[in-house]
Parts: structure tokens; C-alpha cells; sequence
């Protein structure tokens, strides 16, 4: 998932800025400690730049009852202030966006993943009918920065904030970033932001999933998609596996060896390692079968190499696994129980 087209942010000209790579283009991967910038954040100071995400916002009478539509998500009665995250799934029940959203109480305003906002509001269009509602891509005139949570910064000037048990997402003024950062620095890069996002299991679209990943592969159901509520668009899908139990993967947490000079990128191969399942019905089979992919990997500052992994659903909690070209131990710990 790329963002070439991303706008540079002003915050790339901060001292010691280092421009992040795809998917993250346009803003700072970090600022030239990132384990400094991990602890920062873990303990509640700090900000994230994360100007690069689409911001997109639907007004009207009618927003909150066509959205509940549209989404996994029970919308009807989501009262002003309070936050929620809402996926839009394929007639198949894939996952093709993930929102962030948050109501004022008369604008619901929600952010994507960069340079998915076109495709979101080509779709909120297409179905809009005769909904009293109004749809608008307000990328280019609002940002999004994140405060840990435990951060007691106070923040004015802000066109809405999503507060979460992570911290508040905060929808500021395109125009503010540079004095919202002397306000509240320092600031944080995105591989810190990754790194503790990692560590607390949180799947993001585009790097826990590809083309054929369904919500319940990586423990999306209660957080993104409302089990007591039909009408959208994938539901018999995520139906039908709520009652049978059985998605095909699982997400899981892998504590990597820390010896290795590289660790495993997204997209490469997790395999059995020695000692492994070799029970058929398990996916099991000679060492070195592919089981997975690994999908966001990171450096923490407390618990060393680590990465989120999509594998077969059967495959044992105990199976010692190895990932990435270079065979590096992976030890999994439970995300989605199989």
C-alpha cells in the first residue's frame, strides 16, 4: 500500500527528521532516537504526526442512520464525543476500508489510511440515494495528530477529538500543525507509534490485511463490527463464521530472536520450524512449510524485535515457528484464539 501522492509535512523540517517510507510517506519515521521516542509515548508525552491520513466527514440529518447502513458498526444511537472504529467489507466479507470515527453531533468526522479517502468517498457516494447527508474529503484543509493516552496536554482549536484507550486522535487545522508542535512536542515519529501499536495487538488495514482478509482473522469483532446489528454489505460472511468459529487465519504476536542483525518485513514468510506440528490436519508437514506472513514488524525498547503475523488458523499455539528470509526464531503469543 503506497501513498506516493502524500502532502509533505511541515513537521518534516524539525530537527533531526527523517522521512518515513511507504505506507507512511509525507510525514517523519522518527526523529532521530526511536527508542526514546517509544518511551515518550509510553508514558504519556508527545505527539504523533500522522498529517499523511485521510480525513473524511459525512454532515446531515441523516448521517448517523445511513452510516449504520454501510458499516460493521452500530451507528444509530452513537451519542456526540464518544469514539468507534467501523470497517466496510466487500459482498464477500473482506475487508476493504477501516475508520476511525467520532461524532460532534452534527458531523461525523473519520480518518483512513493514506490515500484511501478517494476510494471511501467514491463508495459513501455511490450510495448516498436520497439520504439527507453530505459527504466531503477534508484531507487537504485538516490533519490528524495523536496524544498518548495518559497525555494531559490540552488541546484547543481542534475541529473534533476521538478519544480512545490509546490516546485522542485530534482533527486539527492543516494550518496549526507547526504551532500545535511548539505547544505540545516533542514530537514522536510513526515507527514509534508502529512499535507500540505492535506490542498492543492493534491490526491496521493494509499491513494485517490483503485481499482476502475477513474481520474475524484479527479480532475485529466488538471493536469494528457490531455483532447485534445486519444490513450491511459482508454480513452473511461474518455471520456464518461468528456461528461456525472457523476463519481460516489468525492474527498472533511473535517475539523475535533478538540476536539477528535484520528482522522480518511485511509480507515475509512465517514456516514451521524444528520440532514443529507435523499433524496434517494442523498444516503441518516437513519443516520449512509456509504457515503465514509476517505483517508488521518493529524494534521495542522494552521487548525487543517483535511482529504482528497472519497464519493458518489450526496451527498449534505451542508450534515453534522461524520468519523472514533469514529463518529468525519466532515464538507466538495468542491474539485470535484458533
Amino acid at each position: 500500500m503506497s501513498s506516493s501522492n502524500a502532502v509533505l509535512s511541515p513537521l518534516l523540517s524539525l530537527p533531526g527528521a527523517v522521512a518515513a517510507e511507504a505506507p507512511d510517506e509525507g510525514v517523519a519515521a522518527h526523529y532521530g532516537d526511536l527508542f526514546k521516542e517509544q518511551r515518550a509515548l509510553a508514558d504519556g508525552t508527545g505527539f504523533v504526526d500522522l498529517s499523511h491520513r485521510g480525513v473524511v466527514t459525512v454532515s446531515g440529518d441523516d448521517r448517523l442512520s445511513w452510516l449504520h447502513l454501510l458499516l460493521t458498526q452500530h451507528m444509530t444511537e452513537l451519542p456526540p464525543g464518544q469514539s468507534t472504529e467501523a470497517l466496510i467489507l466487500s459482498a464477500n466479507g473482506h475487508i476493504e476500508q477501516a475508520l476511525s470515527l467520532v461524532d460532534d453531533g452534527e458531523t461525523v468526522w473519520m480518518h483512513t489510511e493514506p490515500g484511501k479517502q478517494g476510494e471511501l468517498i467514491a463508495y459513501l457516494e455511490s450510495m448516498r440515494f436520497f439520504y439527507r447527508v453530505e459527504i466531503a474529503d477534508r484531507t487537504d484543509a485538516f490533519a490528524v495528530v495523536h496524544l498518548p493516552a495518559g497525555s494531559i496536554a490540552e488541546v484547543t482549536g481542534a475541529a473534533a477529538v476521538r478519544e480512545t484507550a490509546y490516546g485522542r486522535d485530534v482533527f486539527l487545522p492543516r494550518e496549526e500543525l507547526r504551532a500545535f508542535a511548539e505547544a505540545h512536542g516533542p514530537a514522536v515519529g510513526v515507527l514509534a507509534y508502529e512499535a507500540l501499536r505492535v506490542e498492543a495487538h492493534r491490526p491496521r488495514l493494509g499491513m494485517e490485511t490483503d485481499h482476502r482478509t475477513i474481520p474475524h482473522e484479527l479480532g475485529w469483532i466488538g471493536t469494528a463490527v457490531h455483532l447485534d446489528k445486519g444490513c450491511y454489505r459482508g454480513q452473511e460472511t461474518v455471520a456464518r463464521v461468528q456461528n461456525l468459529g472457523k476463519p481460516p487465519r489468525r492474527l498472533v504476536f511473535l517475539h523475535l530472536d533478538g540476536s539477528e542483525v535484520k528482522i522480518p518485513v511485511h509480507g515475509d514468510a512465517v514456516r514451521l520450524a524444528a520440532g514443529g506440528t507435523s499433524r496434517p490436519e494442523a498444516g503441518g508437514g516437513a519443516e520449512g512449510r509456509q504457515i503465514g506472513f509476517v505483517t508488521t514488524s518493529a524494534r521495542h525498547h522494552e521487548l525487543g524485535p517483535i511482529a504482528l503475523a497472519l497464519v493458518k488458523r489450526n496451527i498449534p499455539v505451542d508450534a515453534p515457528l522461524i520468519a523472514g528470509p533469514d529463518a529468525t526464531a519466532a515464538a507466538q503469543e495468542t491474539v485470535v484464539q484458533p
